[in-house]
């Protein structure tokens, strides 16, 4: 019975929490991660001041609390669906794909989540800026990854230079096309990514065929 109970109490607190950094995702994509303190995020969620505290104790929990919900979102809408694809250029076409239409679509209010978050800590050091670090580490990484995958099975035709540039341009084209979306409020800065990065795998050798979701 005590267990029954001592469950139920667990459940609740982790239904409190998912709810609360819902609230905490959006808000940090529009106002950063300075702007998230438990008194702002009682305002926006409707929760009480002493129940936030009690879930992540202080402003830095809040953050890195928010900063790992952030992770899971990206992780989930853009990662995990392009896993579907044979890694290689058809998982580097899914993941670009996936990457605009998160930002496009307004996964977050304020569009790309890191793009937000990473521009508030980056000249900030301490433990929220180490885990937004680590969190953009492993994704440039993972796209690093799929072109050496598409190299190593003749799809692209690259040296080490060129996977290091391609895995750095296809980003960037996304970063700058979420922030002049947000900026003019227009769509046409994803279609400009999306043939940009079309045109880089193509140049490194890429066969039109292979890049169905990358079409304008």
């Amino acid at each position: 019975m005590v267990k029954t109970v001592a469950d139920g109490r667990r459940a609740r607190g982790d239904a409190s929490r998912r709810a609360v950094l819902t609230f905490a995702t959006d808000l940090a994509s529009v106002e950063g991660l300075d702007g998230l303190s438990i008194g702002r995020l009682a305002e926006a969620s409707g929760h009480s001041k002493s129940s936030i505290a009690g879930l992540f104790q202080n402003k830095e929990g809040l953050q890195l609390a928010t900063v790992a919900a952030g992770r899971d979102v990206f992780t989930q809408v853009v990662v995990e669906r392009a896993r579907e694809r044979e890694r290689g250029l058809a998982r580097l076409d899914a993941l670009m794909r996936h990457l605009i239409e998160y930002s496009r679509t307004r996964v977050f209010a304020g569009g790309c989540f890191f793009a937000a978050v990473s521009a508030d800590v980056d000249s900030k050091p301490g433990p929220v800026r180490d885990a937004v670090r680590e969190a953009m580490a492993q994704w440039y990484d993972y796209i690093a990854v799929q072109v050496r995958h598409a190299v190593d099975a003749g799809e692209l035709d690259l040296d080490a230079d060129g996977i290091e540039q391609v895995a750095f341009t296809l980003p960037a084209l996304y970063e700058h096309a979420n922030a002049r979306s947000l900026l003019d409020g227009s769509d046409r800065p994803y279609e400009l990514a999306t043939r940009g990065m079309r045109d880089v795998l193509m140049a490194a050798g890429a066969d039109a065929s292979a890049l169905g979701m990358l079409r304008g």
